[in-house]
């Protein structure tokens, strides 16, 4: 399976890409499929109302996550990646008005009585599951499909969901660097001379050629700059009910300030690390526009540490800028396709440890690290996740994600640094960390992956 890097860098909307993104491209392809599809039709029989049904993680932390509000949008023709933010509120409220989908036939569609969070009936495939049906006017279904919302934004249905999980160490195809794993990204790199990000832009100009990839990487990054930026100015609380205060635009005041008077600051760069993986977050959080890396759960950390390489680093540049992204998408591929990013399969460990190690891998490839020295610094700082899980309070990515961002870039960037000042050869394996993630993730209770059923979510006290 050939992950592209702009299947891991989506634009899309907050708060989350398994529960607000994923839910939004499921229910496109189901009115997709409604209206376009080979399925057996029976004679007389015309589709007039429209259902859907939340389960698993999606039912727990859908409220918080906006999932209904994701489901709605995505009837109502509406996509992550164009959807304007500040029409979200209009079109919801054309949709309880209306009770109607838009265009023909229009199909009926009551949010308050056709969308239904299912605590009790839990789908088999994967945690984030969602039900379509397809009504006639006696209320018979007439068509029903389930999809799987696996993390990043990636939607499958439960008919490709076990191809979508295939077996680890199965080779993605019709590419120069076929690499399934670090090990024989590795090897390759070595038989080569290339590096990883070399091999990662051969494999993709193969799919998409050399100009939709420079202008892909750029789009990419202008929309992480554009999100930091955004969130650098904003104040007030977030949306959700925690009464959670923005803090990005205080901090960045004060550091500017200190900044401007030279006054010596032994902190600085974890400072300015963390600023900028909060605003990207509370952005997050606020349902703006975010780039998935890997997911909209860890978007701050990639975006955090580029500005950092960009504030700090001599010579960094817009070369460097695609070589950390390549290089990070790479490593993100790996841990997808070898294990997951998905805060419901695999906690947290799955998302920011992902983003830490992509970052991690990213930061030390543009610091002039060898391919083995790269895959130190992901192995690294993927480690040092272990075990985390997802547990966000109020099904809200508010705590302890917003912060929890944070704490990954600067990780990523101490990964790095201890991967540079050594040779690349070390004891833990990337592909055994990796493994041990999976792993893991399977032994995890499901309480606390991503249900806001344990941990933090249940022993925080709500003022």
């Amino acid at each position: 399976m050939f992950l592209s890097v702009f299947d891991l860098f989506k634009i899309g909307i907050g708060p989350s890409s398994s529960h607000t993104m994923g839910p939004m491209v499921a229910a496109g392809m189901f009115l997709d499929e409604v209206e376009n599809g080979d399925w057996p039709r029976p004679p007389l029989a015309e589709v007039v109302r429209i259902g859907a049904s939340l389960h698993g993680s999606l039912a727990f932390t859908g409220k918080g996550h906006g999932s209904d509000r994701a489901v709605i949008l995505g009837l109502m023709g509406e996509d992550p990646k164009n959807i304007d933010p500040d029409t979200v509120d209009a079109i919801l409220q054309q949709a309880h008005k209306s009770k109607k989908i838009p265009g023909s036939p229009g199909y009926q569609f009551d949010p308050e009585k056709d969308l239904v969070f299912d605590y009790d009936t839990k789908l088999q495939g994967h945690s984030n599951g969602l039900v379509f049906y397809a009504y006639n006017d006696l209320d018979i279904v007439l068509l029903r499909k389930v999809y799987y919302s696996i993390g990043g934004g990636f939607v499958v249905e439960e008919s490709d969901l076990e191809q979508a999980q295939s077996l680890p160490g199965e080779a993605p195809a019709n590419v120069p660097f076929p690499f399934a794993n670090a090990q024989s990204m590795l090897k390759m790199a070595k038989i080569s001379g290339q590096s990883i990000a070399e091999m990662k832009r051969a494999n993709e100009e193969a799919a998409i050629g050399h100009q939709a990839l420079d202008q892909g990487l750029h789009n990419t990054w202008a929309a992480m700059n554009a999100c930091v930026e955004r969130g650098l100015v904003q104040e007030g609380e977030l949306p959700g009910g925690l009464k959670v205060k923005r803090r990005a635009k205080c901090l960045h005041q004060r550091l500017n300030e200190q900044w401007k008077s030279n006054h010596t600051n032994p902190l600085a760069a974890n400072d300015w690390l963390s600023l900028f993986a909060m605003a990207v977050n509370e952005e997050n959080a606020a349902g703006g526009k975010v780039v998935t890396a890997p997911t909209n759960g860890a978007a701050g950390v990639i975006p955090a540490v580029i500005r950092y390489y960009l504030g700090f680093s001599d010579g960094a540049d817009k070369k460097g800028i695609e070589e950390f992204l390549l290089t990070a998408a790479a490593i993100g591929g790996l841990i997808k396709h070898n294990a997951s990013i998905s805060g419901a399969e695999v906690g947290c460990q799955g998302e920011v440890g992902s983003a830490s190690a992509m970052a991690a891998a990213g930061l030390a490839a543009v610091m002039g690290g060898t391919p083995e020295q790269v895959e130190n610094a992901a192995e690294i700082a993927l480690e040092h996740h272990l075990g985390m899980t997802c547990d966000p309070v109020g099904g809200l990515v508010q705590v302890p994600c917003i912060e929890r961002n944070a704490l990954g870039a600067v990780k990523a960037v101490t990964a790095a640094s201890l991967a540079l000042h050594g040779d690349g050869q070390h004891f833990v394996s990337l592909d055994s960390c990796v493994e041990t993630m999976r792993q893991t993730g399977l032994d995890m209770n499901e309480r606390y992956k991503e249900t806001s059923q344990g941990g933090l979510a249940v022993n925080t006290v709500e003022c």
